[in-house]
């Protein structure tokens, strides 16, 4: 989880490349990057389970807000002797609306936007990671969730 009265304003992936005919991973990690409300002179770095391959991409960020809702990228299993990847890449959208796509795989299709985090931003991950095959067929990150926090409301007053 992100620090309380930090938000999710960015991500980034570890993402495995297109292995032509050997075992493909696609998607191992999610890393998020938490920020204060309005302030990003500190970053707060979490990541939940990550797998054993690929590299970490540049960091993505919402250029104001959070990050809100989220989209995953699967492919469908492959039948007995296909090669399964599961989550090949992920879209958030920020509160400030832009919409941005990591630089996963293409394989599967997009499923249906998660629902909005309201009053507040996605602030944790949980990750479901297939466990290391051993030669066989890995597929690494099969799900995630993620938690949303909200923003403590501003009191305003006026002085008499």
């Amino acid at each position: 989880m992100c620090p309380e009265n930090f938000y999710a304003v960015g991500f980034s992936l570890r993402v495995e490349s297109n292995q032509f005919g050997m075992d493909d991973t696609a998607l191992n990690g999610i890393r998020l990057i938490c920020a204060q409300d309005g302030d990003r002179s500190f970053l707060y770095y979490i990541e939940s389970h990550t797998g054993y391959f690929g590299e970490w991409s540049h960091t993505m960020y919402c250029p104001s807000g959070y990050l809100t809702s989220f989209q995953i990228r699967v492919e469908p299993h492959q039948g007995l002797f296909g090669d399964d990847t599961a989550v090949n890449n992920i879209k958030f959208r920020c509160s400030s609306n832009p919409m941005l796509e990591g630089p996963g795989m293409s394989w599967g299709e997009y499923g249906q936007w998660s629902q909005e985090c309201q009053d507040g931003g996605i602030c944790g991950i949980e990750s479901k990671m297939e466990a290391y095959q051993y030669g066989l067929d890995d597929s690494t990150l099969n799900d995630v969730r993620f938690h949303c926090c909200s923003v403590p409301q501003k009191v305003g007053g006026t002085a008499d």
